[in-house]
């Protein structure tokens, strides 16, 4: 099978539809037993899992005709927030091959509006759709990135692989570039292949088979090198890809734990049916008994394209059961047993901290106190915005980084929240530009209560300024210190003072000359916000550096 044909897994003949449905509506009703005694109100027996009742058949919801038509609608890829779906529209008279050869495939696109509707489907231009085959594969987390079929070089197409193409200032997505994969033309040999990408826009996910024009795909995994790279395909073991069968369009949701993906291995209700397994450790190599999610997310028929909002609460794939046309994209509320972990989604805008314009960025987050990068994002050129997904149990540092700015890093505490389902944080950042008098505050650097020892975690934010000084040889610092107005006025100066001292010693023994950094502690002099609150209390409590030479 290839990607030109696969509206052929959906085409069944009106018969086999109603009598598909009439099938599942008659198993509903004999699962509803009424309770000895009784009286007029019915009263139903516990069913056990994925017994099909009146309550999962209802659990499907079409997207209606704003989305979908009389023609195949395929490979449905969400945005992290919802609002804006991805999908194939096959042989449209709108695409761009549907003249030249049969079965052609374009990339469509739909946003929700203010009351939450999905607004009439758009066909994306050119560069997106060519005379290929065209597909989405993922769009990350901020919306400013999409992942493509095919590899392409300055937006001709150069054969198989994958791209990624940016959204840019004027609202366009740039020309595709393809990825480079390692040894990757050693591995995608087959009829077909595909991919998604983690989140974290880190781990790249590869459908493919090292058997010329075989049919039978493996998932593999990459990792982003330090380079931009990505890493040999690997192939995820045999718990997930087992023999003799085809594993294919793999889906890790947000919580970078809970992998979806398409499978004829034993034990399905038709040909390829949707599994779920959770990873075990961080091989990458452990994973737990892919478990079938049964009906009425699978059916009889070929299923597959699974994909996630950061919510977890609806799956949206393609059906062939009671469609206005040959496939439709539906979305499925999933049980709880079906969901990923819960996850906060973080949302907000990067700006210059002087003039307060919006600012095209690059954003890293990782963990403390180990700062290991977690993931990585964009933010919009036009206004800044951008979307990252956390997941719980962990501390995270986020940062913006563009040049000539130094960023001025925020934290989130997310192991101290209770994982009571989704969450979304809105977060701003801001960069400042160096220059002489710039004030820069150290969010990250943290101190015991009433000492001026630093902790581990503030390693992460100093390295930066380290970086920064090393990069700019010129520039000369003031480095301070405050509190809030807790205290004598003798105890805060020492403390402030000792703290800037602290800072001022950490950046010495990391190779910075000592002529070149000047060490201050304001005490309660220099409040931000007034002392009356805990919490601008906690604002007042910093520490800063501000360019005094360049």
């Amino acid at each position: 099978m290839n990607n030109g044909n696969f509206a052929l897994f959906y085409l069944k003949s009106f018969v086999v539809k109603t009598l598909t449905a009439l099938l599942l509506l008659l198993l509903a009703s004999v699962s509803m037993i009424a309770q000895p005694n009784a009286d007029s109100s019915v009263v139903l027996k516990p069913q056990k899992d994925n017994i099909i009742t009146a309550n999962t058949i209802l659990k499907i919801e079409n997207l209606g005709i704003n989305i979908n038509s009389d023609l195949p609608e395929l490979r449905p890829t969400i945005s992290a927030d919802g609002n804006t779906l991805f999908f194939i529209c096959e042989n449209h008279p709108v695409n761009t091959k549907y003249n030249s050869v049969p079965n052609s495939q374009d990339i469509w696109y739909s946003r929700r509006d203010e009351n939450g509707k999905w607004m009439e489907a758009r066909h994306l231009a050119y560069p997106l759709n060519t005379v290929q085959y065209n597909a989405v594969y993922w769009i990350s987390p901020d919306n400013n990135r999409i992942l493509l079929r095919g590899a392409f070089l300055n937006g001709a197409f150069n054969g198989k692989g994958v791209s990624l193409s940016y959204l840019q200032n004027n609202g366009r997505w740039s020309e595709p570039n393809m990825l480079r994969i390692k040894n990757y033309e050693r591995y995608d040999r087959g009829r077909q292949s595909g991919a998604t990408m983690g989140h974290d826009g880190q781990t790249l996910f590869l459908y493919m088979t090292p058997e010329k024009g075989g049919e039978n795909n493996d998932i593999f995994i990459c990792f982003l090198e330090k380079d931009g790279s990505w890493s040999e395909p690997k192939n995820l073991g045999k718990t997930i890809n087992a023999p003799e069968t085809d594993e294919m369009t793999p889906y890790l949701a947000s919580d970078g734990v809970t992998l979806y993906f398409s499978s004829n291995r034993p034990g399905g209700l038709g040909n390829n049916d949707i599994w779920m397994t959770k990873r075990l450790d961080k091989t990458w190599q452990k994973w737990s008994v892919p478990e079938n999610l049964g009906a009425p997310i699978n059916t009889p028929d070929w299923d597959a394209f699974f994909t996630l909002d950061a919510g977890g609460e609806y799956a949206y794939l393609t059906t062939s059961l009671n469609t206005y046309g040959e496939s439709d994209i539906v979305r499925v509320k999933l049980l709880e047993k079906e969901k990923p972990n819960p996850v906060v989604l973080v949302s907000g805008n990067v700006y210059n901290a002087k003039t307060k314009e919006p600012i095209s960025a690059s954003l890293v987050y990782e963990t403390l106190p180990e700062g290991t990068v977690a993931g990585n994002g964009v933010s919009n050129g036009g206004d800044g915005a951008f979307k990252i997904v956390l997941p719980y149990d962990k501390n995270y540092s986020i940062r913006a980084t563009a040049d000539k700015f130094f960023a001025q890093s925020e934290n989130l505490n997310l192991d101290s929240l209770i994982k009571a389902g989704y969450k979304e944080i809105h977060k701003d950042l801001y960069l400042m530009p160096i220059e002489i008098g710039q004030v820069v505050r150290l969010n990250n650097v943290f101190f015991d209560f009433d000492k001026w020892d630093l902790r581990q975690e503030s390693n992460l934010e100093l390295d930066r300024l380290v970086q920064m000084l090393k990069e700019n040889p010129a520039i000369e610092i003031e480095m301070s210190a405050h509190t809030d107005s807790k205290g004598t006025d003798e105890y805060n100066f020492k403390l402030s003072d000792n703290r800037a001292r602290s800072v001022s010693d950490y950046l010495i023994s990391k190779g910075i000359a000592t002529e070149r950094i000047q060490s201050k502690g304001y005490g309660e002099t220099q409040p931000v916000v007034p002392n009356d609150t805990d919490e601008n209390r906690q604002l007042n409590r910093r520490v800063e550096f501000k360019i005094i030479k360049s």
